[in-house]
């Protein structure tokens, strides 16, 4: 198996639904090191991004899922008929952003960072599977706290929650931008 290993966690990748992490690997191969597995791993990433292929394999919330190179996108999206996503308003986005930097964060807290009611926002987020629901807090009224998803990692192209800009590159990038 050992010298089977890249085709092995290839095959894995591109049968896998959801982003294949590193565990799960090592899960359904018990027999491997799972430093070997990292390796091979990282050689496979390598010959994909070092290929003349239209295929490579990217981090996504936290496992390995395969996609088209940037270039490719016009004529794949053109072939399947894809329409642009769904965009979110700006208020869903405000809400979004106040769960991603604080979570996790009740509806009371996110109407306080945003300075207006967020119900609806918040209600749209959980219909698209960008946030959940998570707990309560142990505060009177037991209000719900709710955290980002998988899903928001692989909407905004991010790896884990930490590859989000700091406060820091945030306001960086806004004077760029008004500069």
């Amino acid at each position: 198996m050992m010298d089977k290993l890249q085709p092995a966690l290839e095959a894995l990748i591109f049968i896998s639904v959801e982003p294949l992490t590193p565990a799960k690997m090592a899960e359904v191969l018990p027999d491997v090191p799972p430093e070997e597995i990292a390796r091979a791993l990282q050689d496979l990433l390598a010959a994909y991004e070092n290929s003349e292929r239209a295929i490579r394999i990217v981090p996504s919330a936290g496992g390995y899922v395969f996609s088209t190179k940037p270039e490719f996108d016009p004529p794949v999206r053109k072939l399947l008929q894809i329409e642009r996503r769904k965009k979110l308003s700006g208020q869903a986005l405000e809400a979004l952003s106040a769960v991603a930097y604080h979570q996790p964060v009740t509806q009371a807290e996110i109407a306080a960072i945003r300075s207006v009611d967020s119900s609806y926002a918040l209600h749209t987020l959980l219909e698209n599977k960008l946030i959940k629901i998570v707990g309560r807090k142990e505060a009177p009224g037991r209000p719900l706290l709710y955290r980002t998803t998988e899903k928001f990692l692989a909407y905004f192209g991010l790896n884990a929650i930490e590859d989000l800009p700091s406060a820091e590159e945030l306001k960086k990038l806004m004077q760029e931008e008004n500069g």
